[in-house]
């Protein structure tokens, strides 16, 4: 992987971009835990829905509720997540607003 390639995050704690990858690792070590709106503990590959419909800013784009968000990747905060959607780059959506897909 090149490190070039990597997404970056804000850390509200050290108000400093840090790459994605790092702060997933911070936050696994640091013992947060990211829940769904419905409770259900949440990790990095793990699958999602979205719960009601959301405007994507920037994008001009509506996510539709029932959408499957696959791969997610935490971001250190707990209430946040990373993910990769079809046509939006940088997507980080509220754990509030997803339910994890139990397979």
């Amino acid at each position: 992987m090149n490190a070039g390639d990597d997404d970056y995050v804000y850390d509200e704690a050290s108000g400093e971009w840090v790459s994605a990858s790092d702060a997933a690792t911070e936050a696994r070590a640091g013992g947060i835990e990211v829940r769904d709106a419905v409770g259900n503990l949440l990790a990095d590959g793990d699958q999602v829905t979205l719960i009601k419909d959301l405007k994507v800013k920037g994008a001009g784009q509506t996510l539709k509720r029932g959408t499957l968000i696959k791969s997610i990747r935490l971001t250190g905060d707990d209430q946040e997540i990373d993910c990769r959607y079809e046509g939006i780059k940088g997507l980080v959506l509220r754990a509030e607003f997803v339910k994890k897909r139990q397979d």
